[in-house]
């Protein structure tokens, strides 16, 4: 029976308030992010050091800690059980790129398994040097075995399961709004920005996020208003724009009193979704005069989206590779 190891890539978390240092030290200190010339870690170490305290509090405002290591688990036990169907001997191992369990881990996890072939299969369903990128990076340092086993799953943004399991959400949390302004609601598609110089560097992210956004929105026949904007900027550089609360302010302006946000380049919740969307945004919404502000639940334990994986592991294995762009 042949081995098979997939390795699920994502960006972890705290998994304490104490551990909230150490992991924004990893995030700096990578390169596929913040590339400095010199003085990379005792950057991180600076920036790390002053931040964490600002940080600490809005890990305290959603549990002290981040619910992404637990999301991500529900995910790789049931892409595990939904893939022994018809591979009993696949086993699915976390790779998580900026806390436990690191890469590192993982990559050994692989070698002392001695699988006949590998899948890396990534927690962004959009490509970006800065996510999918520097998850595969890290993978090709660390990783001592074979490497003409491992397969890669570079991106399924239009894959029909996963825009399924987007629109299963949507419904879902459209229920939540009174019944006679459901169909005002305007959808604001949010998604975590990088720097603009990064677009102009070939990075394909923004755009396939708007395919994403459209593929949706398709589906859904146009069923409402939709809009895009970006959030999470850090630092003085120019970011993508419109930034999520600069937009909740434009949507108020225009006296939109309903909104529904979908956090669309993430598939499970922690801090930029529970506290930066629904917490410190809503203080934006609440000054626009927006009546109604919910933000959609994370992907999180959506079984359409585990299918979602387990079909792009099956294709990345048959290597019948299916076109994405729509």
């Amino acid at each position: 029976m042949d081995k098979t190891a997939v390795v699920i890539m994502n960006l972890g978390g705290p998994d304490s308030l104490n551990a909230i240092e150490p992991f924004l030290k990893n995030l700096f200190s990578d390169r596929d992010i913040f590339k400095l010339p010199f003085g990379q870690k005792l950057f991180a170490s600076v920036i790390s050091k002053r931040r964490a305290p600002k940080v600490a509090h809005e890990y305290e405002l959603i549990g002290g800690k981040s619910p992404i290591n637990e999301w991500t688990e529900l995910q790789r036990s049931g892409l595990e059980a939904e893939l022994r169907d018809d591979l009993p001997g696949v086993d699915v191992i976390t790779a998580m790129r900026y806390w436990h369990p690191l890469t590192s881990e993982a990559a050994q996890k692989v070698v002392d398994g001695n699988y006949d072939s590998v899948v890396l299969l990534p927690l962004y369903p959009h490509y970006s040097i800065t996510t999918t990128g520097s998850s595969f990076n890290e993978w090709n340092r660390v990783y001592k075995g074979d490497k003409s086993k491992v397969k890669m799953v570079r991106n399924y943004f239009t894959d029909p399961l996963y825009i399924k399991a987007l629109n299963e959400r949507i419904d879902e949390c459209l229920l939540k709004f009174p019944e006679d302004r459901r169909d005002r609601v305007n959808i604001l598609f949010s998604a975590h920005g990088t720097p603009v110089s990064l677009v102009k560097n070939g990075d394909p992210y923004s755009g396939e996020i708007r395919n994403t956004m459209e593929v949706v929105m398709k589906m859904r026949s146009y069923s409402h208003n939709y809009h895009l904007s970006f959030q999470s900027k850090v630092g003085p550089v120019k970011w993508l724009e419109p930034a999520t609360d600069d937009k909740l302010m434009e949507l108020g302006s225009k006296g939109v009193k309903d909104v529904l946000v979908v956090p669309i380049s993430f598939v499970s919740d922690h801090v930029e979704t529970l506290f930066e969307l629904d917490i410190e945004y809503r203080h934006n919404a609440e000054e626009a005069k927006i009546e109604n502000y919910i933000v959609m639940t994370g992907l999180n334990d959506s079984k359409t989206f585990v299918k979602c994986l387990a079909n792009l592991v099956k294709t990345e294995l048959s290597g019948k590779k299916e076109i994405l762009n729509p």
